[in-house]
């Protein structure tokens, strides 16, 4: 009987073992994990596409990461034009999930899943991930936190649109956290030399093998979110969404350096924008962290720089919800004057 006992306990253990090997969904009601849903709501999204179309292969992207009936759109002009088979995408840190996980400062967090849920199939972990981790082992700057990414809903928000268009794909899921921005430097010419290098190794095409991508809601507006400098009405609004996407064009367009990042990080600090307002953006590491790894190893590999375009910005307010009914899909937050988010895709192409 005790055999018995072992046996079946070794085997539930197994089991339980195996089940923790998939990152389960976190947030199943913002996003699709349905195949037939999925679909049906890209065929919509084709039909009131009005972006540009990306002709050039695209190296390196920002995607929203809220509802998918508030931000469909905005994902969909970015999507529609990936077809690496992996990414390496950046994940912001919320602050629901740093209370849970003892607020990290100054360091990236990987995960040790083998897989993630997704579309019908689970989608593979990049080597990449344990290419990055083996070869930080024992340095400050990199650590393994799978409850973070448990809790962590901005890199699984961009896994069903880019499986869609890349059924085989592979992630490499890291998660920014709060840093200043010489500390983003450094640890990014770190990261960037270890995925330049695997990049070498591999003979991996930018654009056709690999991307990086960020993800990153703009600005979160109203009380809710202690943030109303225009006040609550829809000249606020406006001034507002205003006030983001220019931040998107100013800093995020055209040929992107290292100093337009960095200005980025300082206006959406507040300093340098305090008369303006505020810009309250949750990608406010995720984004400049992204870019800056992305830049640098693609300078690395191709000896090359990168160009922006702003492919669509809009705000719950302004989009509200998409007329799709029984999709599965739900709204996670109300959107009014007094409580709107802004999103923005951006796509970057090798000069």
């Amino acid at each position: 009987m005790r055999r018995s006992i072992l046996v079946v306990g070794a085997m539930l253990g197994a089991a339980a073992s195996s089940a923790q090997e998939v990152r389960p969904v976190k947030d199943d009601v913002g996003f699709c994990w349905d195949p037939g849903q999925m679909e049906r709501l890209v065929r919509f999204l084709d039909t009131e596409d009005t972006a540009c179309t990306i002709v050039h292969p695209i190296v390196a992207g920002i995607s929203p990461h809220d509802d998918y009936l508030y931000a469909g759109k905005v994902y969909h002009a970015l999507f529609k034009s990936v077809r690496a088979s992996e990414v390496v995408i950046f994940g912001v840190t919320h602050g629901t999930v740093r209370k849970e996980i003892g607020d990290p400062r100054g360091v990236i967090l990987l995960d040790d899943f083998s897989k993630w849920k997704a579309l019908g199939q689970d989608v593979p972990v990049s080597p990449l991930r344990d290419y990055i981790r083996t070869r930080s082992a024992g340095e400050d700057w990199c650590r393994v936190d799978r409850r973070a990414h448990e809790l962590e809903h901005s890199i699984e928000a961009l896994i069903p649109f880019f499986q869609y268009y890349n059924p085989a794909v592979a992630i490499t899921p890291i998660m920014v956290t709060a840093m200043p921005f010489e500390r983003m430097d450094q640890i990014s010419d770190r990261l960037a030399s270890l995925i330049a290098e695997y990049i070498s190794e591999r003979r991996l095409v930018p654009g056709k093998d690999i991307v990086f991508l960020s993800s990153s809601d703009a600005n979160h507006y109203g009380k809710d979110f202690g943030n109303t400098p225009f006040g609550e009405d829809t000249s606020a609004h406006r001034q507002g969404t205003q006030l983001d996407e220019s931040l998107a064009r100013e800093f995020l367009t055209g040929s992107v350096r290292a100093a337009a990042l960095e200005a980025l990080f300082r206006a959406l600090s507040g300093s340098d924008y305090a008369q303006a307002g505020r810009s309250l953006w949750c990608g406010r590491y995720s984004v400049p962290f992204g870019m800056l790894t992305a830049m640098k190893t693609l300078k690395k590999v191709t000896g090359k720089d990168v160009r922006g375009t702003l492919l669509v910005y809009s705000d719950t307010y302004s989009g509200g919800v998409l007329p799709l009914t029984q999709t599965g899909m739900g709204t996670t937050a109300p959107f009014s004057l007094k409580h709107w988010v802004g999103f923005f895709s951006a796509a970057y192409c090798l000069e």
